[in-house]
């Protein structure tokens, strides 16, 4: 069964679910899975991938925009379609809605800053009544 994550930027943190994003995306990979980020829009694809590239000086994330590039040579895809290719190991959530295809997922990461808290409240109870395991990580810097 999909695991259910939710990352809560505290008040006053530095970054925004975006800079969360990339940092799960990053952790993930480093500890051998493959990610695919889900956004809502074309210029939210691109920010993320711009974002990617540049997150840290010395450390490049492998990435590529899902259908675009080679999977076999990108462990972190990016989307903004409805279709996740082959993609089922962890999915980061950038989207409005819940994406269709997230229980083919082992893991889900809800990425909330202070300006999502509502949304994710109504995407925590979504979870919730159809039984997936929950867990809240308050993330403070």
């Amino acid at each position: 069964m999909t695991r259910v994550d939710f990352y809560v930027l505290q008040a006053g943190s530095r970054g925004n679910r975006y800079t969360l994003a990339v940092r799960l995306a990053e952790k993930a990979w480093h500890a051998g899975h493959r990610v695919l980020i889900a956004t809502d829009s074309r210029e939210d694809l691109h920010h993320m991938n711009r974002l990617l590239w540049t997150y840290r000086d010395q450390n490049f994330i492998p990435h590529g925009i899902l259908g675009q590039a080679d999977a076999s040579l990108n462990p972190v895809l990016i989307t903004d379609e409805d279709n996740p290719g082959d993609e089922h190991d962890v999915l980061i959530n950038l989207r409005a809605a819940i994406p269709e295809y997230f229980s083919r997922f082992e893991r889900v990461a809800e990425c909330v800053d202070q300006e999502q808290l509502q949304l994710c409240r109504d995407h925590y109870r979504f979870y919730q009544n159809c039984g997936y395991p929950l867990s809240t990580h308050k993330i403070a810097d």
